[in-house]
């Protein structure tokens, strides 16, 4: 039997990348390099607790009275986080759950959400993190599928816990009046009712968390993130200035990995996270940026539409720009006109992340790339490599030539909690995505790979049509989608959302794709709808827009 050891190019890369990555965290603000006993104790609780109790824990010891969130009920500092944590912790212990037991968490962003997360890390549960638009079939599949053995749950999903079986514990993270919850069952606060504030003892080793992907397609899989390094932050610092000490609005759901994951960042910078009131609402979000000074906000793409759709005059009371310093987004693409309206009315803050629950992050599009080329996903921050293949899975290395995009990324998972994994080439796992490099070595993603449409043996990605359509300034919104067809195997359906001063003209929307793209991408169904059907987080969902029954002429 022979040991294989990695090669020296690869050991010397690593060590350069972890080098790297230190001075990445030092100039983010993440450690004083003068003070390397906090650097090490903050690294220890990520070890003992998880990143994300970790960082709260770190937090309450190194400034117990600066403020961590902000929701509907007020403020707490992290040393109250931190306090109620632990109560809470001891709480979930005395209900008969101990380190390695699974949880479900299903709940909004609030106070609730955070304590479950922290006291779960604290305690060693593993901690699957429930989508708020999940369908009762979706909640039972995966409730099953991950053993869950209790659910922390919102009192507005009362309804959805009928699907899973009555014996399976329930504890109430946030109680509305309007949702008459019976007092008898446990919450956050009675269960950490006379329990001890004290530092809790960590377990033997942290619980992780389960992301959930998006489930556009089906059930959704789950994505164990069971890592503790302190070296992926490393990855959002090397090219985002993230806030520090300072303040940063969270609209994207902490359930979702982009709100997971800069949540966990800027606690750790010592921020205050200002947390939604429960429901992305455009106009709030810009009050609370410009009530509260904030220097970030984090969002998902249909968010940023949905702000910029706001009325001329509503746009105009708020100058996010004279404070914001990072708008991050990230989660799917963003169309290029968007991007271009984010940049104009927030100013040069926008940083597009492109990553996924499995990959985690992959490449980041500053402002400055963006404005030079709106659809680009950037190039890879410190620690990460991205390469292309093609369908034989022999390298590319032109620029401009389309391919299966791999990644090399020392916090990606290995495999989905059912034991299916994605494909791995060279020691780069496949994102699922095409895309191509241009002659600058900025990526650009031409679509998914199970996305790409034979059209009358034309291979086209829609991607490329619906951000030529969606540029319109008549159209809000655009999405193609394949259709089957007994001429073309397949034929284009463009499904699009215009706007006020469209005439939605069928033909004309077809001779400006003619105009502009290959005859095989000109689409031979135009539909006009009020909205594209989206998930809890914004991604389109293809299905029902490809099964949609179309009256015929």
């Amino acid at each position: 039997m022979s040991l294989a050891l990695p090669s020296a190019g690869t050991v010397l890369r690593k060590a350069g990348d972890t080098a790297l990555s230190v001075n990445a965290m030092v100039r983010g603000g993440l450690f004083n390099p003068l003070r390397p006993d906090q650097a090490l104790r903050s690294a220890v609780n990520v070890l003992k607790f998880g990143p994300f109790a970790g960082a709260v824990v770190h937090a309450a010891k190194t400034n117990p009275k600066a403020p961590a969130i902000v929701d509907e009920r007020g403020e707490l500092t992290f040393e109250q986080l931190d306090k109620q944590s632990s109560a809470f912790a001891r709480g979930l212990a005395a209900q008969g759950l101990g380190p390695g037991d699974v949880i479900g968490v299903l709940a909004r962003d609030h106070r609730g959400m955070v304590l479950s997360l922290v006291a779960a890390g604290k305690l060693g549960l593993r901690a699957v993190l429930m989508n708020t638009g999940f369908a009762k079939p979706q909640f039972a599949d995966v409730s099953t599928r991950e053993k869950v053995k209790a659910v922390l749950h919102d009192s507005e999903f009362f309804d959805l816990m009928s699907a899973i079986p009555a014996e399976i514990p329930r504890i109430l993270t946030w109680v509305d009046e309007k949702d008459n919850a019976d007092p008898s069952i446990p919450t956050i606060e009675s269960l950490a009712a006379g329990q001890s504030t004290a530092p809790v003892a960590p377990p033997e080793k942290p619980g992780g968390m389960v992301i959930l992907t998006s489930g556009t397609t089906g059930t959704p899989k789950g994505a164990p993130r069971d890592k503790v390094s302190p070296f992926i932050t490393a990855q959002f610092l090397d090219r985002i200035p993230t806030p520090r000490n300072s303040t940063v609005v969270m609209a994207a759901p902490i359930f979702h990995a982009t709100g997971l994951s800069q949540f966990t960042l800027s606690i750790a910078l010592g921020n205050r996270v200002v947390l939604q009131q429960r429901r992305f609402d455009p106009e709030h979000t810009l009050a609370n940026i410009q009530k509260y000074r904030a220097q970030g906000l984090t969002v998902v793409p249909t968010m940023l539409q949905r702000i910029l759709d706001l009325p001329a005059e509503t746009l105009a009371k708020y100058q996010p720009g004279e404070t914001l310093r990072v708008l991050f987004a990230a989660g799917s693409a963003i169309p290029p006109d968007v991007v271009t309206r984010t940049l104009d009315y927030f100013g040069d803050s926008l940083y597009n992340v492109y990553g996924s629950t499995e990959c985690a992050v992959m490449t980041v599009a500053t402002p400055a790339e963006l404005r030079k080329a709106p659809t680009t996903a950037g190039k890879a921050p410190v620690g990460i490599r991205v390469a292309l293949y093609d369908e034989n899975r022999k390298r590319i290395t032109a620029p401009n030539v389309t391919g299966t995009i791999f990644i090399e990324n020392g916090h990606s998972f290995k495999t989905y909690t059912d034991g299916r994994t994605k494909e791995n080439v060279d020691g780069l796992m496949s994102s699922g995505d095409v895309g191509h490099f241009d002659a600058d070595g900025l990526l650009f993603i031409d679509g998914r790979d199970d996305d790409m449409i034979i059209s009358g043996g034309e291979n086209v990605f829609p991607q490329e049509v619906e951000h030529l359509i969606s540029n319109r300034p008549d159209v809000l919104e655009a999405a193609v989608v394949g259709v089957e067809d007994r001429d073309f195997g397949t034929r284009l359906r463009a499904i699009v959302v215009p706007g006020p001063e469209s005439k939605r003209d069928v033909q004309e929307i077809k001779d400006f794709v003619k105009d502009n793209l290959a005859r095989y991408k000109v689409p031979r169904e135009v539909i006009f709808l009020d909205e594209l059907p989206r998930n809890a987080t914004g991604k389109l969902l293809r299905k029902p827009l490809i099964e949609m029954s179309v009256p015929t002429e």
